[in-house]
């Protein structure tokens, strides 16, 4: 991890590395090996550690592992108004831009998107339900819990329609996204098709772009708008609230020079 020569590893991703090695050999540990042992040291407890149910009965240490490299904070990659405009109108279909725009109105994941089924949407509640499951036939996955109902605009839902009557016409399928050209036809769009769709919009606009980046776009267009945390993190289907504090929390400095400015602050003093 720290020889001069050959290609360097980010620090993310020397530690994910890290990880898998750690994890197998706590899987070896489990079952009678000892060479696990090796790879995890022990600490005196600090004040900010996880508390198990025993604690304060007896002085207790936290099992860490040695090796970590320490990764530099960053803020997600964004993509501006008109960027997210010039994608849109690249699409030519109305399925790729229906799509595009679920991904950049709603952030959700590109395997929640996959895995909808049309019971999924509700064009009287004005709304999409991305639920968990695990029997998708093109695998994916959303790594949510649980059902997770999120508001949409009718424009979206207009969007779903003209997909349906304009493209998807008697096709039988429950679930939303399918292959319309290239593959089997009629079956569940696989993520190949999704990067491939994407590859194809990045040479028409020039943007570089990936599914993964019109969530944090969709995120950070909350926080900036005013969105209470925790509302932030119930869209974003986090587990926790702090995992939407960590990643997406990232306020330069004109955005809080704006909320100064729009509470007053700066004129009242």
């Amino acid at each position: 991890m720290h020889v001069d020569e050959g290609p360097r590893r980010e620090a993310t991703t020397a530690n994910r590395m890290l990880n898998s090695i750690y994890m197998f050999y706590e899987f070896l540990a489990r079952r009678g090996v000892g060479m696990g042992a090796q790879l995890e040291q022990h600490r005196p407890a600090r004040p900010g550690d996880h508390a198990g149910f025993l604690a304060g009965i007896a002085e207790r240490s936290v099992k860490e592992r040695p090796i970590r490299l320490k990764e530099k904070k960053r803020r997600p990659q964004t993509l501006s108004d008109t960027e997210v405009q010039q994608i849109l109108d690249a699409c030519d279909r109305f399925r790729d831009r229906f799509l595009m725009a679920l991904m950049f109105e709603t952030g959700c994941r590109i395997g929640q998107a996959l895995g909808l089924r049309h019971e999924d949407i509700s064009t009287d509640q004005l709304s999409i339900t991305l639920r968990p499951r695990e029997n998708n036939v093109n695998r994916a996955r959303g790594k949510s819990r649980d059902p997770k109902q999120i508001p949409v605009r009718r424009a979206l839902l207009d969007l779903y329609a003209g997909y349906l009557f304009g493209e998807y016409g008697e096709l039988s399928c429950d679930y939303v996204f399918v292959n319309l050209w290239d593959g089997p036809i009629g079956a569940p769009m696989g993520y190949w098709a999704v990067m491939s769709l994407v590859k194809r919009l990045r040479r028409r606009t020039g943007i570089d772009s990936h599914p993964h980046l019109f969530r944090h776009t969709h995120a950070t267009a909350l926080l900036r708008a005013g969105v209470r945390l925790e509302v932030v993190s119930e869209l974003l289907t986090h587990v926790s609230v702090q995992t939407t504090a960590d990643t997406y929390a990232h306020l330069d400095a004109d955005d809080l020079a704006d909320e100064l400015t729009r509470t007053g602050f700066w004129t009242a003093r």
